[in-house]
Order: C-alpha cells, then sequence, then structure tokens
C-alpha cells in the first residue's frame, strides 16, 4: 500500500483505488492565480452536485436503511462545505456565476449500466471514484494555494477522506451477488482518460488543460 500523509491523512487507500494521480500540468494550472475563481466556483458546484447525488439515489433506493443512513449525512457534509466554499469566494470579492459542467462525471456515468440491480452497483462506483478523486485533488492543490486555501483544503480532506469508502461499501453490500470489481475495472479505465488526456476547459476534475 502507498504510505503518503498529507493534513494528517493516510492518501494510501485513496491512491490505491484510483488508476493514476492528477497530472503535474492540472496541479500547475490550479496554482496559476487565473484560474483560481474557476477553481472555486467549479469546487463549489462540485459540492453542490455531490449532496445532489446522494439525495437522489435516496429517493431512488428507499428498500435500502444502509444507503439512507450513509448518504443523508454525506448529503449534509457536502452542503455544508459548498457553504464554506461559497463564503471563500464571496470573501475574495468574487462573483458566483453559472460554469458550464466539466466532461468528468458526464464522461463516468455514460458507462451505467441501465439495469438494475447493476445500474445501482455502477452509480455508487462512480460515486467512489468521483469522491476518491476529490479527495486526491484536495492533496495536490493544498500546497501550491495561498496559506488561508491550504487550510481549507487540508481541512477537506480530513472530513471526505471516507466517502469513497462509504460508496464503496455500498456497492459491496447492496448487491451481494454481483462482482464489484468486474464493474469497476472498466470504470476506472474511463476515469484515467478523462484524467490523463487533453481537456479544454480548466475544471476541478479536469484533465490535462490542453496549451
Amino acid at each position: 500500500m502507498t504510505a503518503m500523509m498529507v493534513a494528517g491523512v493516510d492518501l494510501g487507500p485513496i491512491k490505491d483505488f484510483l488508476p493514476c494521480d492528477t497530472p503535474d500540468a492540472w496541479v500547475a494550472a490550479a496554482a496559476s492565480p487565473e484560474n483560481l475563481h474557476t477553481l472555486l466556483v467549479d469546487h463549489a458546484n462540485c459540492e453542490k452536485k455531490a449532496a445532489s447525488t446522494a439525495l437522489n439515489l435516496m429517493y431512488r433506493y428507499v428498500e435500502h436503511p444502509a444507503l439512507l443512513h450513509k448518504l443523508s449525512r454525506l448529503a449534509r457534509e457536502e452542503l455544508r462545505h459548498f457553504e464554506q466554499v461559497l463564503a471563500l469566494v464571496e470573501k475574495r470579492g468574487m462573483s458566483y456565476p453559472q460554469l458550464s459542467a466539466a466532461r468528468y462525471a458526464a464522461g463516468l456515468r455514460e458507462h451505467v449500466a441501465k439495469n438494475e440491480p447493476y445500474r445501482l452497483v455502477d452509480t455508487l462506483l462512480v460515486g467512489a471514484i468521483i469522491e476518491a478523486r476529490s479527495c486526491e485533488r484536495f492533496a495536490a492543490v493544498q500546497p501550491v494555494v495561498d496559506e488561508e486555501l491550504g487550510r481549507f483544503y487540508g481541512s477537506l480532506l480530513r472530513s471526505e477522506s471516507r466517502h469513497f469508502m462509504d460508496y464503496l461499501t455500498l456497492a459491496r453490500e447492496l448487491a451481494p451477488d454481483v462482482d464489484v470489481e468486474e464493474r469497476l475495472a472498466p470504470l476506472l479505465a474511463a476515469e484515467r482518460l478523462l484524467i490523463e488526456t487533453d481537456d479544454e476547459e480548466f475544471r476541478f476534475h479536469s484533465g490535462v488543460p490542453r496549451t
């Protein structure tokens, strides 16, 4: 297992789960002052979407108490983190405009099955991947942004580092007859392409910025 501590969090499980690290070119773009506004606004959007995903699953799969309990807690945390990012945006005198969505989440969801129980398992696995990548990016930006943001991203990493395991555990527990590893492999392969290939726009989950 990889051993790497950031903000008191062992990134080993996250890095072992993900198919690749964030490319250096993305980290350099995130550190650039001209991208800070986009980074924060899109991050706020990601927190809202994470809460929305959890709530949508709670509405769709009411027959699973474990899912309802885990994801209600997760949704509350994501909304709280949205509020915190929005407060930073406002504190810095930035606007909160509409941004086009990154290709990332949609690119992963293209691989979600339409029939059950595979739809549930795939959706939970996509949630695990997105949560793991978010934490990996919190760790990546923490040392390259200003001190206030560095502290903030360290606190988010501590708060959200277990989220990907919540999704992964649910996928394994709620559909015991489904081969989760077999379902996970193509999703991780798709994620690697989205992270390592050129991207037209800089976003919190974007690929390599096209220069």
